[in-house]
């Protein structure tokens, strides 16, 4: 369907083309509000993907980026970066790893953890221990490596060989990855839920499966949270929902508020092989950045927030659970943990994408014709009350349409 937010003739832009931009541009947020160019205010239950975990502006993040930008934006890590041991440390402290490595982005933080499990087995005299077992659906970023992990022919196209080393089987099929163990496998890489692949939730008992398996055959499970994680489902990472422990963690988007950042959290033993000179970055870990993390991590560690994010979490989804049942013909089902959520779609999701835009309101599509609904953790029930006011609205236009077409 037409997008009547978007005007008949976009201006030219320099920017490589690699997106199909709608013709909106954003000026100023506010909390789970953007306003545009034309003064026009939308909802934003998309958050720049899972980026804006405590919203547009918020005054904590804004004011600890501010005091640091003050002081010193960037130093190398040819030197000790305080900021960085802190959030670091408090990344540690609140979770199952020992050491921390600072990127600057998801796909930067998942070629380093692919790194670190390859270099644990060369290590210890197995180099050919190299391959990980990846999943149908996945995303994994945009390099050269993460788009062979992902296994998404449209994004390998044309890029040359495929990269080696990654052995892909369907998602949630735990006698399939037993069937792709051999003496090269090196690890597991797996997202918790898959996001870009349509907010696909695995068994419960599918991660916990996967840990047995490595550790039966002395292999790493390496997570990708770089969407789940950062109190997206309601605890700090989504391994934490099922009782799992991983060796080996990518996160990136919430971890810094909108500011770019990643990391990949390792084991002691999972790490070993990573010493000096093993791995490096220029802008990863630097005062900046790192006055941004530690500012999402305080609003995140505080007391109660992530019981609430789940709280929340729930009534959203009960409430989107009630949106379908009224609109059986437009939406298929709801899927997701926390405010990690995804409607499935009858109709294109692109569509229903355009048509809650024109409600002024942002949902992301997916695979599996799915749309994500990924508010900022700090949107409130009255945020949810407004949010299903407008997908009803756009549900009501979608199902118009359809009747026009017969």
């Amino acid at each position: 369907m037409a997008d009547p937010t978007a005007s008949a003739a976009p201006t030219a832009s320099a920017v490589l083309p690699t997106y199909a931009r709608a013709d909106v541009a954003f000026e100023r947020g506010d909390g789970c509000w953007l306003e545009a160019t034309n003064g026009q205010r939308y909802l934003d239950f998309g958050a720049g993907i899972a980026v804006c975990c405590l919203g547009h502006n918020h005054p904590h993040l804004v004011d600890a980026l501010i005091e640091q930008g003050r002081k010193l934006w960037h130093v190398s890590n040819l030197f000790r970066i305080p900021q960085a041991e802190r959030l670091a440390t408090r990344l540690v402290e609140a979770s199952f790893a020992d050491f921390v490595f600072f990127t600057n982005s998801g796909a930067e933080a998942l070629e380093g953890a692919i790194k670190t499990a390859r270099k644990y087995h060369a290590a210890a005299g197995h180099p050919e221990r190299f391959h990980l077992i990846t999943f149908e659906g996945a995303f994994h970023g945009r390099t050269l490596a993460t788009i062979a992990a992902g296994g998404n022919p449209k994004y390998i196209e044309g890029f040359g060989p495929k990269a080696a080393g990654f052995d892909q089987v369907p998602f949630d099929d735990i006698e399939a990855v037993k069937a792709a163990i051999t003496s090269e496998t090196a690890g597991i890489l797996v997202e918790p839920i898959q996001g870009e692949g349509g907010i696909r939730v695995p068994s419960p008992t599918f991660l916990r499966q996967l840990r047995a398996l490595c550790d039966e055959h002395g292999i790493l499970l390496v997570l990708d949270e770089v969407q789940s994680g950062m109190g997206r489902t309601g605890k700090l990472f989504a391994h934490e929902l099922v009782g799992v422990t991983p060796d080996i963690v990518a996160t990136a988007k919430g971890i810094g508020g909108g500011f770019p950042l990643g990391a990949f959290l390792t084991t002691r033993k999972a790490g070993s092989g990573m010493g000096i000179g093993t791995h490096g970055t220029t802008y990863g870990g630097n005062p900046l950045a790192m006055a941004c993390g530690n500012a999402v991590m305080d609003v995140l560690m505080a007391p109660g927030f992530l019981e609430g994010v789940a709280r929340k979490g729930l009534v959203l989804k009960q409430r989107l659970a009630a949106l379908a049942d009224a609109h059986p013909k437009i939406i298929a089902d709801v899927r997701g943990e926390g405010m990690m959520l995804g409607l499935r779609t009858h109709v294109p999701n692109t569509d229903f994408a355009v048509a809650a835009r024109a409600e002024q309101m942002l949902v992301i599509p997916a695979g599996d014709n799915v749309v994500r609904l990924l508010p900022p953790l700090v949107a409130d029930e009255a945020e949810f009350s407004e949010a299903i006011s407008r997908l009803e609205k756009a549900c009501q236009k979608l199902e118009a349409d359809l009747a026009a077409k017969g």
